[in-house]
């Protein structure tokens, strides 16, 4: 390999995950404002369309996918308030991050507090930094409200679940089995329940909910919305379902509710100081103990394939994580 590569899974054209090859990429230029050599990088599910070329952003070939690493600083400009060893959390963007060095601008980089270790600290990016930006500035939660979390197993639910409770609000959270309503507990969910007549258990239960934070879209949108209450907000992060839901807009109007979109990346360069000022709120509560992230499991770097074909099929809890 040449000094001026790195080694990376690489895409060569957009035929999924198996297609993912172990090869090089360019290494960081040297104007990079932060480059870290990565001890983890997060699996997450645009890294799944990425490969399939079904993502809003579609880079060109032969790229890494890779939303998110965890690791330790190598070289950082000055004034870019990071220093060579120091342990970080950063987003790569659109793609990059399944490689072993990575370069990104400083407002892409938080600290990684000293009792959250790479693998779970990982986590602490896009997931968390999604449902506290969801939950928190675009659903506007308060303490005492009642939120419903799907895919409460997964790695946004188990985030949003330990998010919403550090703001003080209920957790129900709607899991597909027995298994996962494990998960879904470990993460501290008041409530779990599953998704055979979940609509009905929280109408027959609780009456009706304040928040829905919906990674899954479909019928699980659908049936969401007749659960709010008059000023409820449905909380659009993704459609991992499939289908992408269509709304008549007079229920929102009749009803007094909210569907908001919580597309936390795409703000995030919108907001330059997004991702620092949630990044400061998420250590703060990873520091006090209010969240820890649920690790479902660990691959090695070179299978990082395997763990978006196990995403794919629904095979995983918590956050997948590729170790390096």
């Amino acid at each position: 390999m040449k000094t001026d590569e790195v080694r990376a899974l690489v895409l060569a054209e957009p035929a999924g995950p198996a297609a993912l090859r172990l090869g090089t990429l360019p290494a960081p230029p040297a104007g990079a404002e932060v480059v870290i050599d990565v001890r983890a990088a997060g699996v997450t599910f645009p890294d799944l369309l990425l490969t399939r070329g079904r993502y809003q952003v579609r880079p060109d070939p032969p790229f890494a996918p890779g939303l998110e690493v965890a690791g330790l600083v190598r070289r950082a400009a000055p004034g870019s308030g990071f220093a060579p060893g120091d342990r970080v959390v950063a987003y790569t963007g659109i793609g990059g991050g399944f490689a072993e060095t990575v370069g990104v601008p400083a407002r892409a980089v938080v600290p990684l507090p000293d009792n959250v270790d790479f693998s779970a600290g990982v986590a602490l990016m896009v997931n968390y930094q999604t449902a506290y930006f969801g939950l928190a500035d675009r659903g506007r939660l308060e303490p005492g409200e009642t939120v419903l979390v799907h895919g409460g197993a997964g790695g946004v639910g188990t985030a949003a679940i330990q998010v919403a409770l550090a703001l003080g609000a209920r957790v129900l959270a709607v899991v597909s089995d027995a298994a996962k309503a494990d998960v879904a507990r470990l993460a501290g969910a008041t409530e779990v329940l599953l998704a055979g007549g979940w609509a009905g258990e929280v109408r027959d239960r609780f009456g009706a909910v304040d928040v829905v934070l919906d990674p899954v879209g479909g019928d699980r949108f659908d049936e969401s919305l007749r659960l709010l209450r008059p000023g409820g907000r449905l909380l659009v992060v993704g459609f991992t379902e499939g289908r992408i839901p269509q709304v008549a807009v007079n229920r929102l109007l009749l009803r007094n509710i909210s569907v908001v979109g919580v597309a936390w990346g795409h703000y995030a360069a919108h907001d330059p100081g997004l991702i620092h000022r949630v990044g400061a709120q998420l250590s703060r509560f990873a520091a006090e103990g209010r969240i820890r992230p649920v690790v479902g499991r660990t691959y090695p770097f070179e299978d990082g394939a395997q763990a978006l074909v196990d995403l794919e099929a629904r095979r995983t809890v918590g956050k997948s994580v590729l170790v390096f």
